[in-house]
């Protein structure tokens, strides 16, 4: 165990003939005592300022601790945003992918539709015209007959009739 200064200060040395004068091993004493409580004094400060200092120490590295945890956290965090994020415009393309191909199946739906109706449109132009067209020659084979001929001369002779019966009166 250490040695404190009441200690040194009660120390009693044996007296012995011829033995050292014992107002200078007093004051000796007495500085020893002086200089030591001065070192106990000085190391209590040491130590008291080496565990405010580890105190400091531990409370950055604790700080450390958390912050490389935070960091090691927000990674993480971002790496699933990142990976949500990607996996949400896959959907989204996904999807538009879908739409698209809908729409294009819509649309040549849509075509083929139009396409018969423009078919069924030119057959039944086709129809017409073949009709119209045999109503008109069989108009003009009509017309072409030799009784329109009859028909006009009577036509002119009543025509003429009319005119001389008018002049007379």
């Amino acid at each position: 165990m250490p040695l404190t200064p009441l200690d040194i200060h009660n120390k009693e040395f044996p007296r012995k003939l011829r033995g050292y004068d014992e107002d200078a091993v007093n004051e000796f004493l007495d500085q020893i005592i002086k200089d030591y409580e001065a070192l106990i004094k000085e190391n209590k400060e040491i130590h008291n300022h080496a565990q405010s200092l580890q105190d400091k120490l531990d409370h950055f590295a604790n700080l450390e601790e958390t912050l490389s945890k935070t960091i090691i956290v927000a990674q993480e965090a971002a790496d699933d945003v990142k990976s949500n994020a990607k996996k949400e415009s896959q959907l989204i393309v996904k999807e538009a992918e879908k739409n698209a191909d809908r729409i294009v199946n819509d649309a040549l739906a849509k075509s083929r539709k139009i396409a018969l109706e423009v078919e069924e449109l030119k057959k039944q132009a086709s129809i017409y015209r073949a009709r119209f067209r045999t109503l008109v020659e069989a108009q003009l084979e009509l017309l072409s007959q030799d009784g329109w001929e009859a028909l006009e001369r009577a036509e002119v002779s009543r025509l003429e009739r009319a005119e001389v019966s008018r002049e007379e009166y």
